[in-house]
């Protein structure tokens, strides 16, 4: 990608610049500035009128398409207004909306309303838009989980071993694994004298098991933002009580294998649970790789693996206004959204390493947050350093890969399962930029990408950096 240079002589990139300093990278620009700054103020209004009504078209052009399908549903709009909250009671009085709840962010401008049934979608959006004070609009899209299916279930699933694993007993097979071989975690902890400990890691997902033994010491206080209590638990979603003893590996939703009874199995194996336990599963590799490291549980997803964009937002202000380090976000969105990149440069701002998955479509695409500046973005490769067919891939955005197959985690009722998917690899990310902004450790922030960066490579391009090494990772970060 060719380098041009700023005024001020420092390099910077053409376009698609991901990873930057903001004084060594431009920005796409509207050109015409300098006329428009010699206009006169009714040429100004005019022009304004011109570039609302183009937004505005846009925005119709979207949802038309939404219209049809959600013509019998409650319209729900994200809606920034300079106003802050007098100015969209105001809007909703004037519209006949209802403002919903706030989202969060530090500016008290961010809002979920809705709209009655019977009215379109289309016509709600205009109505608002046009309001004084409105800044931005866009549709509370339902984000849905993609899978990767399961393959065979994996041998060390089953071993079983009692081991001491920092104060907790676990299986062998859970921290003997491949991928976490791979990855050299017990080397890097041992070599570096690293946990993760004075780090908390938010996992935005279906929430965790709060009473999973293995878990159940590192976890802080969450938030379930699906029905507005405190706590992160994804223990409510389903109503059973598995018989571990008579528990066998059992493949759920063709996702998941896990060690459970038949019974349990029946009752999971539907899309109402397709992604139940996913977040213990995610929560669980962070733990593995950063076993000091807090784990904050933000439940925004259902156990069928749909979320609110809405919720999502405001589960990543409450991770920056409550002090996490690192955000584990296993989702991906296919559409852009504004006011997501809004809330992920936010926590990049305050000193948040945001980590995502890359998305299992098999595709040269970008997802989101993924996609964003300043988003780790990662990949899935096998147990033998082979690209997954299921991961999406492309540098950018992708930035690095990390094991994603067969990937033995912590279930809910303190069992364990196997995961497929770009979810899995993401976690072993973030739990290494746990590992090195902890004690022992002390990277700067800033430096943790670079670290990071410092990859296994694999002889793939798609993969950006290469598969994961928390090794050079930690190696790189003190010789900075």
């Amino acid at each position: 990608m060719p380098y041009l240079r700023n005024q001020n002589e420092s390099p910077r990139k053409e376009y698609g610049c991901k990873w930057k300093a903001e004084s060594t990278c431009s920005k796409l620009a509207i050109t015409g500035d300098e006329d428009y700054m010699a206009k006169s103020v009714p040429e100004v209004k005019s022009h304004l009128r011109a570039r609302r009504a183009a937004v505005i078209a846009s925005l119709l052009l979207l949802l038309t398409v939404l219209s049809a399908s959600s013509a019998q549903a409650q319209t729900r709009l994200i809606v920034r207004d300079s106003l802050g909250l007098p100015g969209i009671k105001l809007t909703c009085l004037l519209t006949g909306c209802k403002v919903a709840t706030g989202l969060g962010d530090p500016n008290g401008q961010l809002f979920l309303v809705t709209f009655p049934p019977l009215l379109n979608p289309v016509t709600a959006l205009l109505k608002i838009s046009l309001q004084t004070g409105i800044l931005d609009v866009e549709v509370d899209q339902t984000v849905n989980s993609i899978p990767a299916y399961a393959d065979s279930d994996p041998g060390y699933l089953t071993d079983e071993k009692p081991t001491q694993y920092y104060g907790a007993t676990v299986w062998h097979g859970y921290l003997a694994q491949p991928g976490n071989q791979l990855v050299r975690t017990a080397q890097t902890q041992g070599r570096f004298n690293v946990t993760g400990a004075g780090t908390t890691v938010a996992v935005i997902d279906t929430g965790v098991d709060p009473n999973n033994p293995v878990l159940q010491s590192v976890l802080v206080n969450g938030y379930d933002f699906t029905t507005n209590t405190s706590g992160g638990s994804e223990m409510s979603d389903v109503q059973v009580k598995p018989n571990l003893s008579q528990a066998q590996v059992a493949t759920l939703s063709q996702r998941t294998v896990a060690v459970l009874d038949q019974r349990t199995v029946a009752v999971l194996d539907g899309p109402a649970y397709a992604d139940f336990g996913h977040g213990t599963m995610t929560a669980g590799i962070v733990h593995l790789v950063a076993p000091q490291a807090k784990i904050m549980p933000l439940k925004a997803f259902a156990s069928d693996g749909t979320a609110y964009d809405s919720d999502i937002l405001r589960a990543i202000y409450y991770a920056v206004s409550h002090n996490a380090n690192v955000m584990n976000m296993s989702f991906d969105y296919t559409s852009y959204s504004a006011e997501l990149a809004t809330a992920i440069k936010y926590a990049n701002s305050h000193g948040v390493l945001t980590v995502a998955s890359a998305g299992n479509d098999g595709k040269y695409t970008m997802v989101y947050p993924g996609g964003l500046p300043g988003v780790i973005d990662v990949a899935s490769t096998s147990n033998t350093d082979v690209q997954s067919t299921f991961t999406n891939y492309g540098a950018p955005p992708v930035f690095m890969a990390a094991p994603g197959e067969g990937i033995v985690t912590t279930y809910p009722w303190g069992t364990y399962a196997a995961g497929w998917g770009t979810s899995f690899s993401t976690p072993f990310v973030a739990g290494t930029a746990a590992l090195m902004l902890g004690a022992n450790a002390n990277c700067p922030v800033w430096s943790v990408p670079i670290g990071l960066a410092n990859a296994d490579y694999i002889g793939n391009l798609n993969l950006g950096f290469g598969r994961l090494d928390t090794y050079q990772a930690l190696q790189t970060c003190h010789l900075l």
